[in-house]
């Protein structure tokens, strides 16, 4: 199955005048041997790749995420079972399901994000633009909100 959006957003496209996440479906190469996913910097994200990580034994009631970056850009991936990303620019809200690790969740700079609702045994995987910088984090959502609406002029 693929990702799911209760917004119109699952749209794989890198045009600016878009939200500032969509689903991306991801080149996968399938034989007896089994499915192989691949991601490319450049040509699948639009960023070079900086930082990998993954997240796993997720307690199914768990929260993470719970933050925005002011400009990093990130894909993310369940690699295995499945998750939610609640998202909000300060203007628009959505939330996408990720089930297939042959599909991507690009999010852009001045997004906060949040992850629930994971399955037993989920794995996500973030390829992200930057090295770690605290400094690029927003923690608190009233400031978070306050610097989007600042920074979006109400134009979004």
């Amino acid at each position: 199955m693929a990702a799911q959006c209760t917004d119109a957003v699952d749209k794989p496209t890198f045009t600016t005048a878009s939200l500032p996440w969509r689903t991306i479906r991801l080149p996968e190469h399938a034989d007896p041997r089994g499915s192989l996913a691949v991601v490319e910097s450049g040509k699948d994200v639009l960023f070079d790749i900086k930082r990998v990580y993954y997240l796993y034994d997720l307690p199914i009631s768990t929260v993470r995420g719970a933050h925005g970056h002011r400009m990093l850009e990130q894909l993310i991936i369940a690699v295995h079972g499945q998750f939610e990303i609640e998202l909000d620019d300060g203007f628009h809200t959505a939330r996408v399901r990720l089930d297939h690790p042959a599909t991507g969740l690009y999010i852009g700079p001045m997004v906060w994000r949040n992850l629930v609702n994971f399955s037993a045994g989920a794995v996500g995987l973030v390829l992200a633009s930057a090295h770690y910088d605290e400094s690029d984090y927003y923690r608190d959502y009233p400031s978070f909100l306050a610097a989007a609406r600042r920074l979006g002029n109400g134009t979004k």
